[in-house]
């Protein structure tokens, strides 16, 4: 029914960041969000509507159910965020997720709004805090309506007194006279006057009370309805007990207490509840009946083999709760039981699992999750999985081998390696005497705990148990072992193995997402060998049939996406590198392997230092930094350490750079002796960043006594692209010690290699200002025409002028666009501080720092850190404007 004064009320608050709408049950909250949300379609916004239920007081449940919401309106809006359902539920891991959502959400212009039905559903804290932070860092174009039937537990004082919030409550829902009255004529076409104002105050104007009231003179015809108050829930159950449930027929009664059990139901479902066998169409039309009859069922769609579902309304269904409530254990328990039965038959595993539970069969639900997780688990299914592993009793989890190495699974996919640890140690006392099939999986477990931690050794400990394995093994176990043992050949140079055992995984088929992981790490055997032009045709095709399949391939596709973001750089398409990366990179580093990290974060600096960015290069190796130490990788900290000392000696900050050589010759030294392993690769970087330093002061022949060694292993090693890069740095270095002969040989055979592999920026970074001594090789009589013409193009590719950041500045530097925060953000900005300094000076999160920032670069039309800068010293500015000078519009997020 139209309520106009109230609609009106609402589209004047149609542009504000929030409308909280509360009221207890059956005070018409949904009825005035559906209204409201016609009102704005027709206004030309976009809206996402979330109705919630018990079940989504958990994280991945509701951020799914969230998401689903959005896509709804524009898949686009959450393609990102959508990657990381599921993949941790730290504090830092929720505002990460939710500012990912708000960036999608920013990118699209037009008016969204999200409408969340039955928030007082939500106690979960973590739910709490990112709806918080949802509408602190909320763009101006999204409103969000939220509808409860208690106060809301997150504070809407700031933007209270911005004027951003409109609250409703109990008050301003409740029907006037008029309306009651109205309300009461639509329902039964003619009423008394009197009769109308006797029931709006027996119900003081309560939604559910005018519509059970309705339906009672409805079915009384004209008989005297009993003069009860029905004001609230309470009274409403005791009325619709006395009233309307005992006047139904005892089957249509018996019916809906039926459908009662479950959160959503059919009439196959209902007549298999009430052992009605070959009845559901009879079934069927009784609900039809019913919900003709307004008796509080609503359709929600049609499922499987075309059925109809229904849901009651939440007070009629807490009342026929009840009635369930009081029967016996044993016919209460068989109820249950008879529900999980047909819904586990027909794949409602979700639901299933529920009633197994309330059936008191603990053991019947762990089987039902036992029997599709690892299909769960080999189509990427996270989400899912980790919500059934949450409605298990914890007893049942401990008390099943199968459902603890689950759990482990789930830990090393969110990447908490230490939880995983802990799993691997409890799984193995708990089972003294493992048969095979268990002694594989732990194997499996250990190998993928050692790939967590960028650990080939333990890797190479645990390959005669994981040559093992054993007979009638899944899918699952095969691909698992083909990516544990692929990726630690390939790290210790032992390519053909690597391809053998990914050949041995592909012959057992598997599902389609195993495929395709292995036709990544395929290209990856590839791209570690230096064949980079092959390497990149492979990390394209995974890349597309990975981006198409949705968020369960979002491992797939980050790696795929860092493969290709380095070999595109290695060819010289920085810009395209550049762009892969960089709308990647905040989802790649929460999902990802340490390695995968590792190439993206050093691929995407290198763009940037290519293209004169200096502050965000060093970003990203800070951000490395910090990824190394808080996973405790030291290879990614050593070759962060390794290509900062480069880049300082570039800059000339002598002492800086060598303080850098130093950290990470320590880290070194605590892994003397390595070889073949990423253990070996630590000293690998101590050791190029001392040869550049030795370059660097003309220590020719200390830089010689360390390449000639490192360039025998990398070649015995395979490492080819390596090996081209250390003939540059031995060319340059004979050069200085005036051996042209020996200069030159080191220099061709550098441009053989690069030129079979493809190889571009491998040789020109090793060059750097020394590229004049490829001029020569081009015009000299009878030298091979081939290198010649790829020496050409490297003497080509280095004089084009890299992409330079405009410099150009606005005659007027619009501050007053910015926020107070931001404002701040900019003057440490203008200090050189690093993103991590800023976050502990402003005490607040690294990503919120990365919010703002992403914020000041749009506001101000420029790219990065050294744009917003250059435009705040163009302009004179040396310091943010004072408060008194800041805008008084508060329409940006002041995170």
């Amino acid at each position: 029914m139209p309520r106009q004064a109230l609609l009106g009320r609402l589209l004047e608050a149609r542009r504000q960041r929030c409308v909280v709408i509360q009221g207890p049950a059956g005070s018409a909250k949904t009825s005035t969000m559906i209204a409201l949300r016609q009102a704005m379609l027709t206004l030309d916004f976009d809206v996402a509507w979330l109705s919630l239920v018990p079940e989504d007081d958990d994280l991945t449940s509701f951020f799914s159910g969230l998401l689903a919401s959005l896509a709804s309106v524009d898949p686009a809006i959450v393609r990102e965020a959508e990657l990381l359902v599921g993949r941790g539920s730290d504090g830092r891991a929720v505002e990460h997720w939710v500012i990912t959502l708000v960036r999608g959400i920013g990118r699209r212009k037009r008016e969204l709004v999200l409408m969340l039905d039955d928030v007082h559903h939500i106690g979960n804290a973590r739910i709490l805090e990112a709806l918080r932070w949802l509408l602190d860092y909320a763009p101006p174009q999204l409103h969000v309506v939220l509808a409860s039937r208690r106060a809301l537990p997150v504070s809407l004082a700031r933007l209270r007194a911005q004027g951003l919030a409109t609250e409703l409550d109990r008050e301003d829902l409740r029907f006037s006279a008029e309306e009651s009255e109205r309300f009461l004529r639509e329902q039964l076409g003619d009423v008394a006057k009197r009769d109308a104002q006797v029931v709006h105050e027996l119900t003081d104007g309560w939604a559910a009370g005018l519509q059970l009231f309705a339906i009672d003179l409805k079915t009384r015809k004209d008989a005297v309805f009993t003069p009860a108050t029905v004001r609230d829930a309470e009274t409403f159950a005791h009325y619709f007990e006395r009233e309307v449930l005992e006047r139904l027929a005892p089957d249509n009664l018996l019916l809906l207490t039926r459908a009662a059990l479950c959160e959503q139901f059919c009439a196959p479902l209902c007549a298999h509840l009430m052992r009605y066998t070959g009845a559901d169409g009879d079934v069927a039309a009784r609900l039809g009946r019913l919900e003709g009859d307004n008796l509080f069922i609503t359709q929600t769609g049609v499922g499987q083999g075309s059925e109809t579902w229904y849901r009651l309304h939440p007070l009629l269904r807490e009342v026929l709760q009840r009635r369930i409530t009081g029967l016996p254990d044993e016919q209460r328990r068989a109820l249950h039981a008879a529900a999980w039965e047909w819904l586990s038959a027909r794949g409602y595993v979700d639901e299933a699992v529920h009633q197994a539970v309330l059936a008191d069969n603990a053991h019947a639900a762990a089987d039902l999750v036992e029997g599709c997780a690892h299909d769960l688990l080999a189509r990427g299914e996270l989400g899912q999985l980790a919500g059934l592993m949450r409605r298990l009793p914890p007893a049942q989890v401990g008390a099943r081998f199968d459902l603890r190495v689950i759990m482990a699974y789930l830990q090393m996919y969110a990447g908490e390696t230490d939880a995983l640890t802990q799993s691997i140690q409890q799984i193995a006392s708990r089972n003294e005497r493992p048969d095979p099939r268990q002694r594989y999986a732990l194997a499996l477990l250990r190998g993928g705990l050692a790939l967590q931690r960028d650990d080939t050794d333990s890797v190479v400990a645990l390959l005669p148990e994981l040559q093992r394995i054993p007979p009638g093994a899944d899918d699952f176990t095969h691909a698992g072992r083909s990516n544990i043992l692929s990726w630690m050949f390939i790290l210790r140079g032992e390519y053909e193995q690597a391809r053998k055992v990914l050949e041995e995984g592909a012959l057992h088929g598997g599902a389609p997402r195993g495929v395709l992981l292995g036709r990544c790490m395929s290209g990856m055997t590839h791209a570690a060998e230096g064949q980079v032009l092959l390497a990149e045709r492979v990390f394209c095709d995974v890349l597309a049939e990975a981006e198409k399949q949705g968020p369960a391939y979002v491992g797939i596709a980050c790696m795929a996406a860092a493969l290709l973001g380095e070999a595109l750089y290695e060819l010289n398409d920085v810009d395209a590198a550049f762009r892969l990366l960089e709308e990647r990179i905040d989802v790649l580093e929460r999902v990802s392997i340490p390695d995968t990290v590792l190439r993206a974060l050093v691929a995407l600096a290198s763009a940037h230092w290519f293209a004169g960015r200096r502050l965000e290069a060093y970003d990203c190796l800070e951000r490395l930094e910090d990824y190394a130490k808080a996973h405790g990788v030291d290879r990614l900290l050593a070759n962060a350490l390794c290509l900062r000392s480069r880049w300082l000696l570039d800059e000339g900050s002598l002492d800086e750079a060598e303080t850098a050589l130093l950290r990470c010759e320590a880290l070194a030294a605590r892994y003397d002796g390595a070889v073949r392993s990423t253990a070996w690769e630590i000293q690998v970087c101590a050791d190029l960043a001392r040869i550049c330093m030795c370059l660097h002061l003309n220590d020719f022949d200390g830089a010689m006594a360390r390449l000639k060694p490192l360039r025998a292993i990398s070649e015995a090693g395979g490492r080819w692209c390596r090996v081209a890069r250390l003939r540059m740095q031995m060319s340059i270095a004979e050069k200085g010690r005036h051996n042209d002969k020996a200069a030159r040989e080191h220099l061709v055979e550098a441009l053989r290699l690069g030129h079979r592999l493809g190889l571009m920026r491998s040789l020109l970074d090793e060059l750097g200002e020394c590229r004049q001594i490829l001029n020569a090789l081009p015009l000299e009589e009878g030298f091979d025409p081939v290198l010649a013409f790829h020496a050409q193009r490297l003497i080509d590719a280095g004089q084009a002028t890299a992409p330079v950041e405009s410099q150009t500045a606005a005659t007027h530097v619009p501050f007053l666009s910015l926020s107070e925060r931001e404002n701040e953000v900019l003057g440490l900005l203008a200090l050189a501080l690093p993103n991590k300094k800023i976050a502990r000076v402003m005490d607040v999160s690294l990503d919120t720092v990365k919010w703002h920032l992403k914020n000041i670069y749009r506001k101000l039309d420029v790219s990065g850190r050294d744009g917003a800068v250059a435009r705040m010293r163009e302009a004179g500015a040396g310091k943010p404007l004072p408060h008194s000078q800041m805008p008084t519009s508060t329409a940006t997020p002041q995170g």
